[in-house]
Formats: C-alpha cells, sequence, structure tokens
C-alpha cells in the first residue's frame, strides 16, 4: 500500500483532504517558504477534525525560513513548538537541524527527539542540503537518533525528482528508516515514483486530485 501525505498551509484544505481518504497530512504554515510551524490553534484545531479518521497529522516544526542551521534561541523555540504541537494533538513531527558546514546537528537533533516524547518524526528537505558523500553518514546517524522517515527529493527542488540516487538511500538503509518522496511528486505520478524509488511513501501538495 502507498501512504500518501499531503502538505498543506493552514487548516483550509484539511475537510477536502479528509473526503479524499488521505493517508497523512503534513501541516505547515508560510509554505512559500517551504513551510514554518503553524499556529497552536490551527493544529489544535486540525486535531480536533481528524478526530474521527484514519488519517495521520504530521506537523512541521521551523521556525523560520531559510537554512537549516539554529542558534540556540532558535532551538529554544523548535523545543517549545514541539511540547505544544503534542499538546494541541500532533501524531509525528516534522523537523531538521543541520551544521554550518551541512551535517546533521546532532546536538541540536538529540535535544528536539526529547522533546518530542517518542513521537514519530520525519527529518524533512534539509536532508537534501547534505553532500552526497556525507549521506550515509548522516542516514545512520537519523537511524541511531530513532528518527522515523526522511523526506527528500534528492537534489535541488528544480531539477527533477532524483530516482537512482533516492533508490541507493533506500537500499542502502534496508529498512532501518522510511523514506518519503516529494518535490513534484502530484496524484498522476506518485504511483510510478513509488516503483522507481523503493518507497511507498509519498509526499506533496498535489498528492491527492482535487
Amino acid at each position: 500500500m502507498i501512504i500518501r501525505e499531503l502538505c498543506v498551509e493552514n487548516f483550509t484544505e484539511i475537510p477536502t483532504a479528509i473526503k479524499s481518504q488521505v493517508e497523512r497530512i503534513e501541516l505547515c504554515d508560510n509554505l512559500a517558504v517551504g513551510g514554518t510551524t503553524p499556529s497552536y490553534g490551527v493544529i489544535q484545531q486540525a486535531s480536533e477534525f481528524l478526530t474521527d479518521s484514519k488519517t495521520i497529522l504530521a506537523v512541521m516544526i521551523r521556525p523560520r525560513g531559510g537554512d537549516f542551521i539554529y542558534n540556540s534561541y532558535e532551538l529554544k523555540i523548535m523545543e517549545n513548538d514541539i511540547l505544544k504541537a503534542i499538546e494541541a494533538g500532533a501524531q509525528n513531527l516534522v523537523f531538521g537541524a543541520l551544521t554550518s558546514d551541512n551535517k546533521i546537528d546532532l546536538e541540536a537533533m538529540e535535544i528536539l527527539m526529547v522533546a518530542s516524547q517518542g513521537l514519530p518524526v520525519t527529518f524533512h528537505m534539509a536532508f537534501d542540503e547534505i553532500a552526497e558523500e556525507d549521506q550515509k553518514e548522516a542516514l545512520n546517524q537519523l537511524i541511531e537518533l530513532g528518527v522515523d522517515k526522511i523526506l527528500l527529493h534528492g537534489g535541488p527542488l528544480k531539477e527533477p525528482l532524483k530516482v537512482e540516487k533516492i533508490k541507493r538511500s533506500v537500499e542502502y538503509a534496508a529498512g532501518k528508516i522510511n523514506f518519503l518522496i516529494g518535490g513534484g511528486v502530484t496524484f498522476e505520478n506518485y504511483e510510478k515514483f513509488s516503483e522507481l524509488t523503493g518507497t511507498n511513501f509519498v509526499h506533496g501538495t498535489k498528492i491527492i486530485k482535487k
């Protein structure tokens, strides 16, 4: 079975998503910058709306657009936002943190994973910023941290999905972590990309027909 994750901005698309029986929703704000943390009220309303559905609610934790290198103040904001998102009803969390040389920020990730209280975590497209020669090490680190999924495109979003590169990562991970493919993945092509990459998790703003 292919698990479709619909990326939505704010609450407005959630009723449509439920009618389509989408398996997962990634709730964000400000998609123009790639998504930031939605408000407590939006998370809570989305959670309440999903109460009687089987759809999983994943919430983006990202304090701003731009890079994924966070200072101590931003990290504290993210930690508090995680606690509030859980309180508001988040079932999964989506975040990532990198060092200035684009490697996994292990110290930051450990803090955020503890704050997550065991909820499944997706490491978002910050993974695509990591140099290809460092990605196996990054995969091992994310597995060790207990991250559940990685959202990736395989390269710059302006380029087509890097199918072969993603497939190599899927094979290397050998089922120890899941991969969500996104960026140009739609209701028209997700089955093809799922088969080509070897992952059954697909993500996008157009993953369902509206």
